[in-house]
C-alpha cells in the first residue's frame, strides 16, 4: 500500500497522509504552548515550548494536555496539577525556571510528587481518589476502595481480593488457604499457615532459628534489618508501620491512634479524631468529609481491626460461638446449650486479644470444644480422667464459676487422687493395708471434716502430704531393716528419727497406730517452734511508706503488703479475703479480720477502696465479671494462691515471714493479748506467745482477760 500525496493544514503544518481524519498535532501543540505561556508570564514562549516538547513525547499525552487546558482557565488547571500529564508539565516548567507555579499537591492529604486525578475537590492522589470512590464490597459488605471486580462487574475490596486469590487446599493441613509454596515434582502445596522457613544458624545472633537466605547468609526475622524513620507522633526513630499525611508513624503510635477517642469539635460525639492529620486532630472523619476507615463491620466501632473487617471484641464473639456451637442444631438439647454463661465470661474478658490467643492455642480451649461437641462428658469424673489434667482443671474452674458444674473442694479431690497413687506405689500388702486405713480413717477423714466446717475456698493439704510421704518412707525403712510395725520399739524409732528432720512427721501416724493396736505406744517429741529473723523497724516502716505512696506499684501488691506489714496477717488469710471485709463508713475505711472491724489509715483505705471497685487488672480467661474475692487469682472464680502472692511481694522487696514477725512483735508490744486476739482473729495462746516474744507483761494480759471474759466453770 502506497502513501497518498502529502498535505498541509491551514497553518502550514505537514499532516500524515496515513491518518486523514486526525486533527493537526502541530496546531494542538501551538495551542497548548500559547495557553501555558499566557498563564505563566515568568517564562518565554520558547521555554514553555521546550517544556511541552519534553513532556508530550506521545500524541496521546498532547491530546490529554490540550483537553485539560480547554476545560477551564489555564492558570487554574496548572495550579490543580491534574490529570497526571498536567502535573508533569508543571514540574517541567518549575525546573525550567518558573516562579509563578508551585509543585502540585493532593488537596486531601497534601502530598506532592504523585500523579493527580481530577475530582470535585481538586487534584487527588491515587490513594485519596480510591477512598473517594469507595463503595460497598460485594463480598464483605464493608465500604472500602475498589481493588477489583468479579466476572459480573461487582466491586471487591483489596482484603477480599487477596483472600480469594491463590486459594487452594493445603497438602499439610487440608484447609483451603493462600498457598505459600506450590507443589512441584509430585510435592503438595503448602499454605501460608503451615509454611516454615528453613532453619540455620543466624549470622547476627548466632542462634539456630528460621532464617531468610539460609543457604548463603542466614539471618533470622528478629535480626533482619528494617528501615527506620522518625515517627511523626513520638519522634523516635523506629520502623514505620504506616505512612500518613503527617509522615511515617511507628507501630505503637499507629495502634494508639486507631484506638484513641475524643470529642469531635464539630458534632460533639465521642469519635476517632482524624483531622487535621497528626496527634492534634480534633475533627472526626464524617465532619471532615473523609471516608470512615478502620470501622468494625459488625458493631461499627472505629478501632484497630483484627480479622475480616471485625474488631477484636467482635472476632472474639464469633470465635467463641464457633467453638461451643452445638452440633445438634439450635433448639435441640445438647451440651453447648448449657455453656452460655461460660461463653459470656470468655467474651467479656478485659483484653480480647489475650482471650483470642487462648482460644487459638490454649489446651483448655480444646477440652472445652470437646465438651461442647459431646466428645467429653460434662462431669467432674470425665475431667478427672482427662489425659491433659492441667487443662481439664482450668476448664473445671470455668464451668464451676459459670454455674455449669457444682462446686467441690478441689484440694481435697486432688488429695484423694494423690492418695490412690501413693497406695499403688507400696509393694508389700501388709504395709498397703495399714497405709490405706491410715489414709481413709485419719488423714482424709480429718480433711473432709475440715472442708465441711470451713468456709475457705481451699483446704490446706500440704502438711498431710508431708505426713503421708514420711509414713510411706518409714514403712519402707522398716522392711529394709527386717522390722515390722507391730514389733517396732522405741530404739528403732529413735534410729529412724536420726535419718532426717522430716522423719518427725510420723508422730501422728504412730499415735493413730498405737490407739488401734497396730504398734506399741511410742514417743516422738513434737516439732520445735523457731522464731526466725524479723524485718528491722526502720526497714519495715520504709516499706510501708513506699507501699502507701508509690503509685507505680500495682494495687494488689500495695494492699497485700500493707495488710502483711501493718496487721501481721498470714498470706494464706490475705489471699482469701473478700470484698465484704472492706467496710466504708463516714468515719473512714475499716477491715474485718474476724468479728471486729479494724480502722485503717486513710491512704490504705483509698488503696483498698480502689482495689474493691476496679479489681485486679489481670485475671484468668473465663473469670466472672464480678468476683467476691479481694485478690482474684489466675483460675476463674478462685482467689490468688498464697505462694503466688508471696512471689509478687518478694519482687518488690517484701518478705512475708520476716515482715509478719516484725508486725506481730510491734502489735503485741502495744496491745493486750486479749485485744490482739480479738482484732486479728487469732487464738489467745498465739497472742500470748507473741506477747512474750515482744517482752510484754503477763499481768497485763491476765488482768485484761479477767476483765473481758467470763472464765467461771
Amino acid at each position: 500500500m502506497t502513501a497518498g500525496p502529502a498535505r498541509a493544514c491551514p497553518a502550514g503544518h505537514q499532516l500524515d497522509p496515513r491518518k486523514p481524519g486526525r486533527n493537526c498535532p502541530g496546531c494542538r501543540r501551538d495551542t497548548v504552548v500559547a495557553r501555558v505561556a499566557a498563564a505563566d508570564q515568568s517564562l518565554t514562549a520558547g521555554q514553555v515550548a521546550e517544556a511541552v516538547d519534553a513532556v508530550a513525547g506521545h500524541g496521546a499525552v498532547l491530546r490529554s494536555l490540550a483537553a485539560a487546558l480547554a476545560a477551564g482557565e489555564a492558570a487554574d488547571v496548572l495550579a490543580r496539577g491534574a490529570p497526571p500529564a498536567v502535573g508533569r508539565l508543571v514540574t517541567a516548567l518549575i525546573a525550567g525556571g518558573s516562579t509563578v507555579l508551585t509543585a502540585p499537591a493532593c488537596t486531601t492529604c497534601g502530598r506532592t510528587g504523585r500523579p493527580l486525578t481530577r475530582s470535585g475537590q481538586g487534584g487527588a492522589c491515587p490513594r485519596c481518589r480510591s477512598r473517594q470512590l469507595a463503595t460497598a464490597c460485594t463480598r464483605c459488605g464493608a465500604i472500602r476502595p475498589v481493588a477489583g471486580r468479579t466476572s459480573g462487574g461487582e466491586p471487591v475490596c483489596e482484603r477480599c481480593r487477596r483472600r480469594e486469590r491463590g486459594h487452594r487446599p493445603c497438602g499439610t493441613c487440608g484447609k483451603t488457604a493462600p498457598i505459600a509454596v506450590r507443589g512441584r515434582d509430585g510435592g503438595t502445596d503448602v499454605c501460608v499457615n503451615c509454611y516454615r522457613m528453613p532453619t540455620a544458624v543466624c549470622t547476627v545472633c548466632r542462634r539456630r532459628r528460621e532464617c531468610s537466605f539460609a543457604g548463603t547468609q542466614p539471618i533470622c526475622l528478629t535480626c533482619s534489618p528494617r528501615s527506620t524513620a522518625a515517627c511523626a507522633h513520638c519522634g523516635q526513630d523506629r520502623p514505620p508501620a504506616v505512612r500518613w499525611a503527617e509522615g511515617p508513624v511507628c507501630d505503637t503510635c499507629y495502634t494508639a491512634t486507631l484506638r484513641r477517642r475524643g470529642t469531635c469539635e464539630d458534632c460533639g460525639q465521642q469519635r476517632r479524631l482524624v483531622s487535621p492529620p497528626g496527634p492534634g486532630a480534633g475533627i472526626c472523619a464524617d465532619c471532615a468529609g473523609l471516608i470512615v476507615t478502620h470501622a468494625c463491620a459488625l458493631c461499627g466501632v472505629e478501632d484497630k481491626l483484627f480479622e475480616k473487617g471485625r474488631c477484636a471484641r467482635c472476632s472474639l464473639r464469633q470465635r467463641t460461638a464457633a467453638l461451643i456451637r452445638d452440633p445438634a442444631g439450635p433448639g435441640l438439647p445438647g451440651p453447648a446449650g448449657t455453656l452460655d454463661s461460660v461463653a459470656g465470661a470468655i467474651t467479656a474478658a478485659r483484653t480480647p486479644y489475650s482471650a483470642l490467643n487462648w482460644l487459638r492455642t490454649g489446651a483448655a480451649a480444646a477440652v472445652l470444644a470437646d465438651v461442647a461437641a459431646g466428645r467429653t462428658a460434662l462431669t467432674h469424673q470425665a475431667l478427672d480422667d482427662h489425659p491433659h489434667q492441667r487443662a481439664a482443671d482450668y476448664l473445671r474452674h470455668m464451668l464451676v464459676a459459670g454455674g455449669v458444674l457444682p462446686a467441690r473442694d478441689e484440694a481435697l479431690a486432688r488429695m484423694e487422687r494423690w492418695s490412690r497413687d501413693v497406695l499403688s506405689g507400696i509393694d508389700h500388702p501388709a504395709d498397703r493395708r495399714v497405709m490405706q486405713a491410715y489414709l481413709t480413717w485419719q488423714v482424709l477423714r480429718r480433711l473432709r471434716h475440715r472442708s465441711g466446717i470451713s468456709p475457705a475456698p481451699r483446704t490446706p493439704t500440704g502438711q498431710s502430704r508431708h505426713q503421708v510421704r514420711a509414713v510411706a518412707a518409714f514403712l519402707a525403712w522398716l522392711r529394709q531393716h527386717d522390722l515390722a510395725l507391730a514389733s517396732c520399739r522405741q530404739g528403732d524409732v529413735e534410729t529412724w528419727l536420726a535419718t532426717s528432720p522430716a522423719a518427725y512427721d510420723i508422730r501422728d501416724f504412730l499415735a493413730w497406730a498405737a490407739d488401734r493396736k497396730h504398734s506399741h505406744k511410742l514417743d516422738i517429741p513434737g516439732p520445735q517452734r523457731r522464731t526466725g529473723t524479723a524485718t528491722s523497724p526502720g526497714q519495715r516502716w520504709e516499706l510501708i511508706s513506699r507501699l502507701l505512696h508509690d503509685d507505680t506499684l500495682d494495687l494488689t501488691d500495695r494492699a497485700a503488703g500493707c495488710l502483711l506489714l501493718l496487721f501481721g496477717q498470714h498470706l494464706s488469710r490475705i489471699a482469701v479475703m473478700t470484698t465484704s471485709q472492706i467496710i466504708t463508713r463516714d468515719d473512714g475505711v475499716h477491715v474485718r479480720f474476724g468479728k471486729y472491724e479494724v480502722p485503717v489509715p486513710d491512704s490504705l483505705g483509698r488503696i483498698l477502696t480502689d482495689l474493691t471497685r476496679a479489681g485486679r487488672a489481670r485475671t484468668g480467661i473465663g473469670s466472672p465479671a464480678t468476683s467476691p474475692w479481694l485478690f482474684p487469682g489466675g483460675m476463674p472464680g478462685q482467689p490468688i494462691t498464697p505462694s503466688r502472692l508471696g512471689e509478687r511481694l518478694r519482687a518488690i522487696g517484701v518478705r512475708a515471714l520476716p515482715g509478719r514477725r516484725a508486725a506481730m512483735t510491734d502489735l503485741a508490744a502495744q496491745l493486750p493479748a486479749a485485744v490482739l486476739a480479738d482484732l486479728l482473729n487469732i487464738t489467745p495462746d498465739t497472742a500470748v506467745r507473741w506477747m512474750h516474744q515482744a517482752g510484754a507483761d503477763w499481768n497485763r494480759y491476765a488482768a485484761e482477760i479477767a476483765r473481758t471474759r467470763n472464765h467461771q466453770p
